[in-house]
């Protein structure tokens, strides 16, 4: 295997929530539907806006990597759903397909032996799609972690 193969393998390893990282499938299938909106003292955001987020900032980071005429959200308001708004079932299952929709994307274009991992992206600042697909690992890592302690947190406090 080349060390080319080897990286793709390793990106796409780590975007699926291997290693340290929990999958994004499963916490999805463990988080219940009724304590998608539940608040909890002192966090500013439900389980559903925090999901809502990641699938924001996850949409933004691929239409960059591959759509020169992409214009991100402003930041940060762009990126969180607004204050107060709160998911039924619909919303949430929506915004779990386009997650895993746009997850897919990634990792079709971690897969593709024709992108160049390493260039530069022409309409960037110094990006390059390698930091990219570790910028979202790392983010949907770091918020699927946020989560994990908001369902055991609610979890706790509704029995």
């Amino acid at each position: 295997m080349t060390k080319d193969l080897q990286l793709r393998d390793h990106l796409l390893y780590v975007l699926r929530g291997g290693g340290a990282h929990i999958s994004f499938e499963e916490f999805i299938a463990e988080f219940p539907i009724n304590l998608i909106n539940r608040e909890i003292e002192g966090v500013p955001y439900t389980a559903w806006q925090v999901l809502e987020h990641m699938r924001i900032a996850q949409w933004d980071i691929l239409e960059f990597s591959r759509n020169a005429t992409h214009v991100s959200p402003t930041f940060p308001e762009g990126y969180w759903p607004t204050a107060g708004v709160a998911a039924n079932d619909e919303r949430w299952n929506r915004t779990v397909r386009s997650f895993q929709a746009d997850l897919r994307s990634l990792e079709n274009l971690v897969e593709d032996p024709a992108t160049d991992l390493f260039s530069e992206i022409p309409h960037g600042m110094g990006q390059t799609i390698l930091r990219e697909v570790l910028l979202v690992a790392d983010h949907n890592a770091y918020h699927l972690g946020t989560l994990a302690l908001m369902k055991r947190v609610v979890e706790k406090h509704t029995r």
